[in-house]
């Protein structure tokens, strides 16, 4: 079988699949006017079936995990019915999202019903107030709720992810609250450092803060690094045998980032990206249509790696093809 590896000797088990550009959040970071149509590209989003034989022939690759994003998945009407396709056929063995958890007190039945197999959800701070100064919106109390009911159900992997933004919520009592959280709670809470994208220069240089204020904290608290798991994101997560839950950093500005890459990109409209900031990206949707084609999906992707880049070169100021998180699935 041929497995998904590039000139750099890293394998790729991981893909995140983006199934939608739209977001009803309007966060500072990614998108602070909300979400616009792109007029200059009128694709449509990759449905169902498209996505069943996409997933069928990455598994054949040797893919394990698909994370599918956004903008915000659950916007979409078939988001269930995508869930259905990828367990269902395609060889997948782990399925999970990303989300901003705006009805997840709603569907954490549907959710638990769906197999899911993980849930990350977008918490950029525990302050009511805060979090409706980032996003735009004041759901905070139905997010948690959220998250009660799918512990409730007995749905085990949730973590939460918060941009690390400076002056707004990277304070020492900012920590101790998340700590106070995962005390008693089985999530992994983790810090990401905010990323310049090519529309949020101004806000990225007022904003951002290196993750080390925060893995200084852990240090001070005695948080021990953990090992990593093939499939693993780029988290570096930290353990505290008083805690249930742990805590993570995701720092793309750190010496060696790219070096332990192991996840492909491909957007809502079918482009295949090579890295989150690069500059290349092909579109492989003319291959997602018959069953037959699965052969030729599967050449044409493994190409394709043969022109992926060391590094991201973020830390040069270069953003690539990435105008805003939104467009590529963050």
């Amino acid at each position: 079988m041929n497995i998904l590896k590039d000139s750099f000797g890293r394998r790729f088990p991981y893909i995140r699949l983006s199934i939608t550009d739209v977001c009803n959040f309007k966060c500072g970071y990614c998108l602070p006017d909300g979400y616009k149509v792109d007029k200059s590209d009128n694709r449509t989003f990759i449905n169902a079936d498209e996505i069943g034989r996409l997933a069928k022939a990455l598994s054949e690759l040797g893919v394990c995990k698909i994370r599918l994003t956004g903008g915000e998945p659950t916007v979409r009407k078939d988001f269930f019915e995508i869930i259905k396709i990828i367990k269902k056929n395609s060889g997948i063995k782990k399925t999970v999202i990303t989300t901003n958890g705006y009805r997840l007190d709603r569907i954490a039945k549907n959710i638990k019903d769906s197999g899911l197999d993980g849930v990350n959800i977008s918490i950029d701070s525990l302050n009511r107030e805060t979090f409706k100064i980032i996003t735009g919106h004041d759901r905070l109390p139905e997010i948690l709720k959220g998250i009660k009911n799918l512990q409730e159900l007995n749905f085990n992997n949730i973590k939460i992810n918060a941009v690390l933004l400076k002056g707004i919520n990277d304070s020492e009592k900012d920590f101790d609250q998340w700590a106070e959280f995962i005390k008693d709670n089985e999530i992994d809470f983790r810090y990401i450092e905010l990323m310049q994208t090519g529309d949020n220069l101004d806000y990225f240089n007022k904003y951002h803060i290196s993750a080390k204020k925060f893995t200084n904290y852990l240090s001070n608290k005695n948080w021990i690094v953990q090992t990593f798991g093939k499939d693993a994101g780029p988290s570096k997560n930290y353990l505290n045998p008083k805690f249930k839950g742990k805590f993570g950093v995701i720092a793309p500005y750190s010496k060696d980032f790219c070096k332990s890459c192991n996840r492909l990109r491909i957007t809502a409209k079918g482009d295949l990206r090579l890295c989150l900031f690069g500059n290349t990206g092909i579109n492989i949707r003319h291959l997602m249509q018959k069953d037959n084609q699965i052969e030729e999906l599967k050449d044409l992707i493994l190409k394709q790696l043969n022109y992926k880049k060391e590094s991201h070169y973020l830390e040069l100021g270069e953003t690539g093809l990435t105008k805003n998180l939104s467009t590529t699935g963050g």
